[in-house]
């Protein structure tokens, strides 16, 4: 069997963009990601929220820690069914009801969820009337502070709330953890103390 001229122009066509392709892809380096310490007298709060399958089951998670990387709290919850975005909103409003408690005034605030980071640090309105009651929450704890920075990561740079947050599906009722994190959680933050690079591919 012959190929017409036009067959094998196409098939030439598909073979340099079939070998374009792979070019751009083998070109593209992964991005390092690291979890960060906060400054001397800084409180860090990673949380995260995580929402699953048709039920929309969810749960929310978070961990504090120091200067030295060092545990200081751990909280998981399931909240039933929601949405993704309800669900980041719920974790960080509850890190915030627990930094008030704990009377830390000088934190860093950092999520996974870039949208969410955007709709606090940019204070702009949201649609959906449930959001919009926990962003304005959130946007009332915020000046109680006396320093608050707030800021996003990568998933692979925010393990530990995102464990914690998993741990929550789990659970009948809200948990916390003081000073010693749980089993499933200690490896993680051990190698974020390390500081531990993970990559992240494109």
């Amino acid at each position: 069997m012959t190929l017409g001229v036009t067959s094998i122009f196409r098939c030439q066509g598909l073979v340099q963009n079939t070998v374009r392709l792979l070019s751009r892809n083998l070109h593209k380096e992964a991005i390092p990601v690291e979890w960060k310490k906060p400054e001397i007298g800084w409180t860090k709060l990673n949380f995260d929220g995580s929402c699953k399958g048709k039920l929309r089951k969810a749960s929310i998670g978070g961990v504090f820690r120091n200067h030295k990387a060092e545990f200081l709290l751990g909280y998981a919850e399931s909240i039933g069914r929601t949405t993704s975005v309800i669900a980041e909103l719920a974790a960080l409003r509850r890190g915030l009801e627990l930094v008030l408690e704990n009377g830390w005034t000088d934190v860093w605030l950092e999520g996974d969820a870039k949208t969410l980071v955007d709709i606090i640090v940019e204070k702009r309105q949201v649609k959906c009337a449930e959001a919009q009651r926990h962003v304005s929450h959130i946007n009332l704890i915020i000046p109680e502070l006396n320093n608050c920075i707030v800021t996003h990561i990568y998933r692979e740079g925010n393990r530990a709330a995102d464990k914690l947050a998993q741990i929550g599906h789990q659970l009948e009722k809200p948990k916390l953890w003081r000073h010693i994190p749980p089993n499933q959680v200690l490896q993680i933050v051990n190698e974020d103390a390390e500081g531990k690079i993970i990559l992240r591919k494109r």
